[in-house]
């Protein structure tokens, strides 16, 4: 179409240029004048002009002296000169139309080229799509044109071995004395789920664990508004409890394998049904969450089935003391407290059955490793009609170094017995070699991701070399307490070390080492009738993990 309109165009000016020379009439000069003294230099146009003083049929003048010359121009004829200029010009402005009709065909058989590329992909793509819905019979798509869908995923892959165990610790975990703890490998988690916003701002979340192998469950599952008045953002699901940084930290992020036995203790597992708001201040110094909860564990059976609540309050308020502005929160100083009320239900079964209104009076957790039992548990406790918790947290970060430190103390109040109270502590020091820092969020109050000044690389090069890039390379390491011993509820109590060794791949992959040793005692209720209630422990781990 675009050589179609400048080959019109052309002939057009050209047939009128051509005209306009053929006329007879005196006038022609001007005509000519208009039509090519636009494009013409600056002395053609001064020679027209001349040219068109002189009457037609004078002699011109041949020189300063004034004689006339023999030539005569008659008189309707154009003078010779300006013919010729006018035809040069005329030659001058058919090649740059020539050369406008070149460049249109180059640019014409380039978009038709291109043309024809996309055509062959839109043919190669429909016939993706054919096959996969021949193949799958469905295709991932958006629900609707305003709501938006984002997935991801992570994948962690351990390896536990147990060296070096006591007698005792031997009954915590296999019943025997004489049998030990085995030695495992195991998918500690695989979990694929999706986050996006819809509209009325609101948002939601979608996040299946599939490393039970049969026995599928769900961890966050919830829907809310975001950009409230009052409330900022209000979720409404199976969501985490707003009390213990390790916890509230994600498990892609954390420094050791596993977390604290106190805090896993007091807040297994950490999610529960309930609605919660989120919210912080203009300057990022202050962020809290509060909700209320059912204190049932319900990602693996869908639901609470019950006529008593067993409701849950809980709140944490955190501030970000000092953040380092000139280096851009590599230095920075975290507070937080946080606390929980909860109603229990004291005539409830002691026996743990799904859903059958259970009370949730009871406090275990594994040794900070993936055992098979839970070597710390206070089993149901009798007569607990209610609970509350209190929880200190802080974090101290300068550059490559981290320090961390968290207590936290329950007190149960029981009809019909003494109330009891269990605490724990932990605190952890550790260091990247390589010199990065651990990022913080100050709209969350949580440990962000860590990214390597250098990703891992091993490949080689196009010279027969080798290049290679070292990762990001951190140590640490963390005490930690637990005292779930106290008047006739003797669950346990003990502490432990952890040595840790990370070494990050990039900012979404790393691989960890971990060596545990520990000692537990005044463990009556989970020590076999006639062994030992008190032990110590050796534990090796590793783990590759990975997230999308």
């Amino acid at each position: 179409m675009l050589k179609a309109w400048l080959r019109i165009a052309f002939a057009s000016g050209v047939a009128t240029l051509g005209a306009a020379v053929a006329s007879a009439d005196v006038g022609w000069t001007l005509e000519v004048d208009r039509l090519v003294a636009p494009r013409l230099p600056n002395g053609e146009i001064r020679l027209l002009a001349a040219e068109e003083a002189v009457p037609a049929g004078e002699p011109t003048s041949g020189g300063a002296s004034g004689s006339a010359t023999n030539d005569e121009t008659p008189a309707g004829k154009p003078p010779s000169e300006g013919s010729n200029g006018v035809k040069s010009a005329l030659e001058r402005e058919e090649e740059k139309i020539e050369e406008i009709s070149r460049s249109a065909d180059e640019y014409v058989a380039d978009i038709e080229k291109r043309l024809k590329s996309l055509e062959s992909d839109h043919s190669e793509l429909r016939t993706a799509h054919n096959t996969l819905k021949d193949d799958f019979g469905y295709l991932v798509t958006s629900g609707h044109s305003k709501s938006t869908m984002q997935l991801f995923g992570r994948l962690h892959f351990d390896a536990w071995g147990f060296p070096g165990d006591s007698p005792g610790v031997n009954g915590f975990e296999t019943g025997d004395p004489n049998v030990s703890p085995q030695d495992r490998l195991t998918i500690r988690r695989l979990r694929f789920g999706a986050e996006g916003d819809l509209p009325g701002n609101m948002l939601y979340r979608l996040d299946l664990e599939l490393a039970g192998g049969n026995e599928t469950e769900f961890r966050d599952v919830y829907l809310g508004w975001k950009e409230l008045p009052v409330f900022q953002e209000l979720l409404i699901g199976n969501q985490k409890r707003p009390y213990g940084l390790d916890h509230i930290n994600s498990s892609r992020y954390n420094v050791f394998m596993e977390r604290p036995s106190v805090i896993e203790a007091f807040n297994q597992d950490n999610r529960r049904l309930g609605i919660q708001s989120w919210g912080y201040t203009d300057d990022l110094g202050w962020n809290w969450r509060y909700g209320v909860f059912n204190q049932r564990i319900v990602q693996d059976e869908g639901g609470y089935v019950s006529d008593h609540w067993q409701p849950e309050v809980a709140g944490r308020l955190s501030n970000t003391l000092w953040w380092d502005e000139a280096s851009d929160g590599r230095g920075y100083i975290h507070l937080a407290i946080a606390g929980s009320y909860a109603n229990t239900d004291q005539n409830a079964l002691t026996e743990n059955f799904a859903g059958s209104g259970v009370s949730e009076a009871r406090f275990r957790t594994r040794p900070e490793a993936r055992t098979e039992s839970r070597w710390y548990d206070t089993g149901v406790i009798p007569g607990a009609d209610d609970y509350e918790l209190l929880a200190f947290e802080s974090v101290v970060n300068l550059g490559p170094w981290q320090l961390v430190g968290e207590q936290q103390t329950i007190w149960v109040d029981r009809i019909g017995a003494e109330p009891v109270r269990f605490h724990g502590a932990y605190a952890y020091l550790s260091y990247f070699l390589t010199g990065e820092h651990v990022p913080w969020d100050r709209e969350t109050g949580q440990l962000d991701r860590a990214h390597p000044f250098e990703n891992f690389f091993l490949v080689n090069t196009c010279n027969s070399g080798v290049a290679s890039g070292m990762g990001a390379w951190q140590v640490a390491a963390r005490w930690s307490y637990l005292d779930t011993a106290d008047g006739d509820i003797q669950g346990g109590r003990g502490d432990a070390i952890t040595a840790a060794l990370n070494w990050y791949w990039t900012p979404y992959a790393k691989w960890q080492f971990n060596y545990i040793y520990g000692d537990i005692t005044n463990n009556d209720l989970n020590a076999p009738l006639g062994a030992p209630n008190f032990g110590d422990y050796h534990i090796l781990g590793t783990r590759f993990q990975v997230d999308f």
